[in-house]
């Protein structure tokens, strides 16, 4: 699935800006809506899908899988749902994920209690690296076998449970995890229950929240999801919002960037996924969200941002769940707003799609920045606003979007003279990335 090798050489600070955009379309629930889909019973329609790397990975797997699924329009799909338990494939088919460890897990999640499963599991170079131990674990419980056994990184052989019986299951910061127990247990038999030790993500939960026969949610002072096995789904309707994660990258730049303002039309404002902004507003930042609707279960608004001066981040490790995606960029906001910026309990960003701690420090560094990372947490000595344009940024080949796109920022607000290797990987996520930021003004290179 992967696009066209290219990296990317950027020379020039970028200017001050007044605009209004739409952002990419939110890629977990694209995933999730066509897995979704695929098991429900009927016909689903997905509009305003993003076309990502991934969520075009997860199409390919589904119809490895014998799901029918036809584009109807530009971002427009129909799903024909074949119901639970009964997506199959000839043994020894291959599945290739790709780089989307959203799709690996929510659709391991899914076949390890479909019947009869016997299938090849991998994807590329770097989801290959990432240890996937914790869901092995899970899915073994439902019942699951994978081999070679103890081995917790993909290529593997995935084979299904012949009587795959509910659990309970104690989740924390995953919802990738918590998706797939919630997807396993669709097909098992008795009931799976799910106390949530930590609030993490729960489009999976909103997506099936009409199917009152299958789940139930219990939302106290501890979220429990219990999850009524061998029974059925409805089929879904959905538009997708634009992806919050893929906006923050935009936020971040006109806080930074002088005399500059965005509004961003149609982004998912749901409160597991806004920890970014609110932690930004609590520093300082000129952040508002307007017109906020529920659509398909999910608020959906308008952000407005201003530049302005912002304080150091003090980052606990409350803020880690809610705003993952967005720590690179928060890590460059940090670099550039003068005094020290702390990051706690941010260790599980070491097994993405590369070591994003250790990586985005060696980011900074090249332009004289700072950092130590040490007892779960990292600390940056942010210099403010400075001109690097007598410095070079080199990235090399990582695979990880994230580390390119908040580069990316880094280089335009600063000057450094920049290369990122490989940047055709924001395709994975955010294939508008850089129409996006040309229509904004800024100038780049891109050279296979």
């Amino acid at each position: 699935m992967s696009s066209e090798s290219f990296h990317l050489i950027i020379n020039k600070k970028i200017s001050s800006f007044k605009k209004i955009i739409e952002t990419d379309s939110d890629k977990s629930i694209s995933i999730r809506s066509f897995l979704i889909g695929a098991i429900s019973q009927n016909i689903s329609n997905v509009k305003n899908v993003l076309e990502s790397e991934d969520v075009l990975s997860t199409i390919e797997t589904l119809k490895k899988l014998n799901v029918k699924i036809k584009k109807i329009g530009p971002k427009n799909y129909k799903i024909f749902g074949k119901s639970l338990g009964s997506l199959y494939a000839k043994t020894n088919t291959k599945l290739d994920f790709g780089n989307s460890g959203t799709l690996a897990r929510l659709i391991i999640g899914i076949l390890s209690t479909t019947p009869n499963i016997n299938l090849r599991i991998g994807g590329d170079e770097s989801l290959n690296k990432r240890s996937m131990k914790k869901l092995i674990l899970l899915m073994s419980e439902f019942g699951a076998t994978f081999l070679p056994e103890n081995k917790f990184t993909f290529p593997l052989r995935m084979i299904s449970s012949n009587m795959p019986i509910g659990i309970n299951y104690k989740s924390g910061v995953s919802a990738q995890l918590k998706s797939a127990v919630i997807f396993a247990g669709l097909n098992s038999y008795g009931n799976t229950e799910i106390t949530e030790l930590e609030r993490s993500r729960d489009h999976t939960e909103n997506m099936l929240m009409k199917n009152k026969q299958t789940i139930k949610i219990i939302d106290n002072k501890k979220k429990i999801i219990k999850v009524i096995g061998k029974n059925y789904l409805n089929p879904i309707n959905v538009n997708v919002p634009g992806d919050p994660s893929s906006a923050a990258f935009f936020v971040a730049l006109t806080l930074l960037n002088f005399n500059s303002y965005l509004k961003i039309r149609n982004v998912g404002l749901n409160s597991t996924r806004t920890g970014f902004y609110h932690l930004l507003k609590k520093h300082g930042a000129k952040i508002t969200f307007e017109k906020i609707k529920k659509k398909n279960s999910e608020p959906v608004g308008n952000i407005l941002v201003r530049s302005c001066k912002l304080k150091p981040i003090k980052a606990s490790k409350n803020y880690y769940v809610n705003s993952t995606d967005e720590y690179p960029v928060l890590f460059v906001i940090a670099a550039l707003t003068k005094g020290i910026s702390i990051f706690k309990g941010i260790k599980d960003l070491a097994n993405k799609e590369s070591n994003r701690i250790k990586e985005m420090q060696n980011v900074i560094k090249q332009i004289g920045i700072k950092s130590v990372f040490s007892k779960n947490a990292l600390k940056i000595f942010g210099k403010g606003m400075i001109d690097a344009s007598n410095k070079r940024i080199i990235v090399k080949n990582l695979g990880d979007h994230r580390v390119c796109m908040s580069t990316f920022i880094l280089a335009i607000l600063t000057g450094a003279k920049t290369k990122i290797n490989n940047f055709e990987t924001v395709n994975t996520s955010s294939p508008s990335f850089l129409k996006i930021m040309k229509s904004l003004g800024v100038k780049f290179e891109k050279k296979d």
